[in-house]
């Protein structure tokens, strides 16, 4: 006989109790656990929430786009089931349905609002049969565990039949899958005067995938992102519902952008920087407007929306904690940190060429690892633009388990390896970034990849710098 779900919900529950009293955040082992022992629970819990599921994915700024999401619907007073911890494959997400989950076939929400991992969508998809779901973009990532971005593109357009689509339009892959769909919604940038002047060579898709012809940009604006068509069969950029114009990049502060959707039009103000959080925000406008919210609650969203750990974070550091004072010498000024996660070459990029609009030399510590969430291979680092800072930086601090490789990238870039330090220990690293320069005025520039990220945020809350983000 079958056992019942709720004796289930409790040995999960026990489980995350157990991980929490451990120090741990308690944001997929309960979920792991929860589906050994029942596979349809996140179907069951999804069953339960009175508007149903919406999912976002994307290679680069899901949980962004999620946590923008997430502001819009909580200014219209929907009450969310969230994996807001990021934790984005099967166990994250019923983890989180988990958590919100009551007696009585009960749940604490109306909304599931999942970021979900590319190759994770289509399962999860089947099981909640979302409302909507919000696709970003492709980018070449982690080509050890995805493969080539078609691989992905298929099985997408395979099995994300039955939901509708909110898609960017400026992403020939992504935008290919719903050409065949009235109800498909599309984002997407309108402003040439953020126009590369060509392609990077991080570019990926670039042909068409109709007839295998080059495709033909007439404005770039992120990797492949852009404004094209295919000059042999006439495919082209569809036309999107919901923009961006008069966009204005404001440095690792901030950007402006005029919001147009169905609804009419409205100046927006984002407390996060660069383009591609314009698009991160695009998305959400779009998925928001799928959903007929109303305009001023997409907007103040948008605008209430402060940076998740790592993602353009800024932190305040202490150097008085580094080994390398003179004994003797007056405290250090504290310091503030910006964290600029890196982890594929389009998104590393972006915060490069967003780094770039800060006037003056920098001081950067670079951290690349080559864990299984990283993706083992790093020559991705040969594709990102360092050379943007070449003649910018003060110092480099290199650290992680590649950091060697790390330092010879931007000794190639064109930095000065006078102004290049290699130390692999993150917290030796960090210490002596930090105490580098004494100017409170100076921020230190971090750019970490995913596992380095979540290091640093573990050294950061050990050392009372940061807040723990399972308090």
């Amino acid at each position: 006989m079958a056992i019942a779900l709720g004796p289930k919900l409790a040995l999960a529950r026990a489980v995350a109790a157990l991980s929490r009293s451990r120090g741990g955040g308690a944001t997929s082992a309960p979920g792991k656990v929860l589906l050994r022992l029942d596979r349809d629970a996140i179907g069951s819990l999804g069953a339960r929430l009175s508007r149903g599921s919406v999912l976002v994915s994307a290679t680069n700024g899901k949980t962004t786009t999620a946590a923008m999401a997430a502001g819009i619907l909580q200014q219209a007073g929907i009450g969310l089931v969230h994996n807001a911890e990021g934790a984005n494959m099967a166990g994250g997400v019923a983890t989180a349905l988990l958590t919100a989950a009551r007696g009585r076939k009960a749940i604490d929400g109306e909304l599931g609002l999942f970021e979900v991992d590319e190759l994770w969508l289509d399962a999860v998809a089947r099981q909640l049969r979302p409302r909507a779901i919000v696709l970003g973009n492709l980018f070449r990532d982690q080509l050890d565990r995805f493969g080539e971005l078609e691989t992905i593109a298929e099985r997408w357009a395979a099995d994300l039949q039955t939901q509708q689509l909110v898609l960017n339009a400026d992403d020939p892959l992504i935008a290919d899958l719903g050409r065949e769909r009235a109800d498909t919604l599309y984002f997407g940038v309108e402003d040439d005067s953020l126009a590369l002047a060509g392609m990077a060579h991080a570019a990926d898709a670039k042909h068409c995938r109709r007839c295998g012809a080059p495709y033909v940009f007439e404005a770039i604006y992120l990797g492949h992102l852009g404004h094209y068509r295919c000059a042999s069969c006439g495919q082209r950029r569809p036309e999107p519902a919901v923009t961006a114009s008069e966009v204005s990049l404001e440095g690792v502060r901030a950007a402006r952008f005029k919001l147009r959707t169905p609804q009419g039009e409205a100046d927006v103000s984002l407390a996060l920087p660069g383009l591609y959080n314009v698009y991160n925000a695009l998305a959400a406008a779009a998925l928001a407007t799928a959903l007929e919210l109303p305009l001023a609650s997409i907007v103040a969203g948008l605008q209430g929306t402060t940076a998740a750990f790592g993602r353009a974070e800024t932190v305040t550091l202490s150097p008085a904690r580094g080994s390398n004072g003179a004994s003797g010498a007056a405290a250090p000024t504290p310091r503030e940190l910006q964290i600029l996660l890196i982890k594929n070459p389009a998104g590393a990029n972006e915060v490069l060429r967003t780094l770039a609009l800060e006037p003056g030399e920098h001081d950067v510590l670079g951290v690349l690892n080559d864990r299984i969430a990283d993706g083992r291979d790093v020559s991705w680092i040969w594709d990102a633009d360092f050379e943007l800072l070449a003649g910018r930086v003060r110092s480099f601090t290199c650290s992680g388990s590649r950091a060697a490789e790390l330092a010879v990238r931007v000794k190639y870039a064109g930095i000065d390896e006078r102004r290049i330090r290699v130390q692999p220990e993150l917290a030796r690293a960090l210490d002596q970034a930090v105490l580098d320069r004494q100017d409170v005025q100076a921020p230190l520039y971090a750019l970490p990849t995913y596992t380095a990220m979540l290091a640093l945020r573990e050294l950061l809350v050990a050392r009372g710098e940061a807040s723990s983000s399972w308090s």
